[in-house]
């Protein structure tokens, strides 16, 4: 009867429940406005109403989605507090684990990462991503032997884990082991033959064999396929420049600034194909464009140029 009663009274609910059911509705206006704006690509928008949203209530899934604008933005530090309260939440929750490890990645902080990828072994060991991550972790530490352990690792729970095959490929390669390395670079060759960074690899391996032919055959083929790859570009001229084959240097970069007038690097390695060949004013003018186009490398430009050996001249590019 009590029901009943309450029910044909007229009386309304508590003003409690009832602020509480508003601001529910707010946060759920905030939210759907927030998914509708990152569908639109309006990324600043939907930060905006997922922040509202989250002033009202703390939603896992909005979380999520401000913590993935934040890392298309590059405001790391955002996304990583968002996605720590999403493990305080849901400690089992492996992808948060994973998306955390990914940003600690970026923000080099290798230790960090390692903890993250580790939860998730802990919670589920067949993991392969966890593995890959956790053995990024290790590069990035220095560490190229448990690095190796971790892909291997990878690659046996997922044996077409093309990402760990290169990493390894690519740990391999440091510590001189050319064959090992060079199994998981055919693997990946098979599997797409046009793969870019198999295809790099693959040239340094062959250069550090001592083949040179094969090498630039293969950085020559690559830039075929794409005349944007800068990895190519700069290791083909370090070969020519090693092989003093200085014009031939010249002319490669000039190829790749005519392709990326913007391409820092190749003005670089430009300049010191020119003052090894004796061009002592081109190599100035080349200095002062990559130093334009990366005030950052100011240290590095300013003295000795990178892989030269002691005997060869020095330039001042502060002084210019």
């Amino acid at each position: 009867m009590g029901f009943f009663k309450h029910l044909f009274s007229g009386k309304s609910q508590s003003p409690e429940v009832e602020q509480q059911q508003s601001a529910h509705k707010q946060f759920e206006v905030f939210k759907y406005d927030g998914m509708r704006a990152q569908r639109m690509g309006q990324a600043d928008f939907a930060i905006k109403c997922y922040t509202e949203a989250l002033n009202l209530e703390p939603d896992f899934e909005t979380m999520g989605y401000l913590a993935s604008l934040y890392i298309q933005r590059g405001r790391l530090p955002e996304a990583r507090e968002l996605l720590e309260k999403q493990i305080k939440a849901e400690p089992s929750y492996t992808e948060s684990y994973l998306t955390l490890a990914n940003v600690c990645y970026m923000q080099e902080d290798y230790t960090a990462m390692a903890e993250a990828a580790q939860k998730v072994i802990a919670i589920e060991a067949g993991n392969a991503t966890a593995h890959y991550l956790l053995a990024k972790a290790d590069d990035g530490m220095n560490n190229p032997l448990m690095s190796i352990a971790h892909l291997t690792q990878a690659i046996v729970l997922k044996d077409d884990y093309i990402e760990a095959r290169l990493l390894r490929a690519e740990a391999l390669l440091k510590m001189g082991q050319l064959h090992e390395a060079d199994e998981d670079i055919q693997m990946v060759l098979q599997s797409d033959a046009e793969n870019e960074s198999a295809l790099l690899l693959r040239g340094r391996a062959k250069q550090m064999e001592g083949n040179d032919t094969a090498a630039e055959e293969d950085y020559l083929h690559l830039i075929a396929l794409n005349p944007f790859n800068e990895q190519a570009y700069l290791a083909l001229g370090a070969l020519y420049i090693d092989a003093k084959a200085y014009d031939k240097a010249i002319a490669l970069f000039n190829e790749a600034i005519e392709v990326n007038p913007q391409f820092a690097n190749a003005y670089h390695e430009r300049g010191r194909a020119k003052l090894l060949s004796g061009d002592k004013e081109g190599a100035a003018a080349d200095m002062k464009s990559a130093l334009e186009l990366n005030p950052l490398e100011v240290e590095r430009l300013n003295g000795a140029f990178s892989n030269q050996e002691q005997e060869s001249p020095r330039i001042n590019i502060l002084g210019i």
